[in-house]
């Protein structure tokens, strides 16, 4: 006899704990099956609005974001010892999916997200940077003071000059050790 069995969900989370207090978070939110919502600017200045609405609320501070057609990125700090990372990714997906399922009747984003604990050796210049330079690379604007959905609600990146090291996700790194390449290549199609 078979035994009934549910697909099961690989857990890509660390122990819970390591997502809480100051610690600072490099976070990607993908569109349910990589829709452009965003490509309308009315949603993306929702994200936007509901992104500073609830790091006030839950103690995060926003170094950078940009929203993309299909996904998001943030770099955001925990401004206190009690900032939560998973309860503020999850308060921030169910706020801004909200009115959009209602009015299409679908989900707005995936069920999982990506994220990066930065670690000593991570430059949040260079994290930043590489947030505000994505409409870049992928040809939406040819300067990223052209792009209207990125910015900083901290304002204290907005002024450094870009970094000369690039920073690249470990899930795009050839040697996911290294988490300052140089010579890495462009943006690929994935988050």
């Amino acid at each position: 006899m078979l035994e009934n069995t549910r697909f099961r969900r690989k857990n890509i989370r660390l122990n819970a704990m390591n997502y809480q207090g100051r610690a600072w978070f490099f976070i990607t939110l993908c569109c349910e099956l990589r829709n452009p919502v965003f490509a309308n600017g009315q949603w993306a200045e929702r994200l936007v609005g509901c992104l500073e609405n609830t790091a006030t609320k839950y103690h995060f501070n926003v170094h950078a974001y940009c929203v993309m057609p299909d996904h998001f990125h943030a770099l955001v700090e925990g401004a206190a010892p009690a900032s939560d990372l998973l309860l503020f990714v999850r308060i921030l997906k169910q706020a801004s999916s909200r009115e959009y399922s209602r009015e299409s009747g679908a989900p707005l984003w995936q069920k999982k997200f990506y994220d990066h604990i930065l670690r000593s050796k991570d430059s949040p210049d260079a994290v930043s940077w590489y947030i505000w330079m994505n409409p870049v690379r992928k040809g939406l604007c040819s300067q990223l003071n052209e792009y209207p959905y990125s910015g900083s609600f901290t304002g204290q990146w907005e002024s450094k000059s870009q970094p000369q090291n690039q920073w690249i996700p470990t899930w795009k790194q050839e040697n996911p050790g290294l988490h300052m390449n140089p010579a890495a290549p462009a943006e690929s199609t994935t988050p």
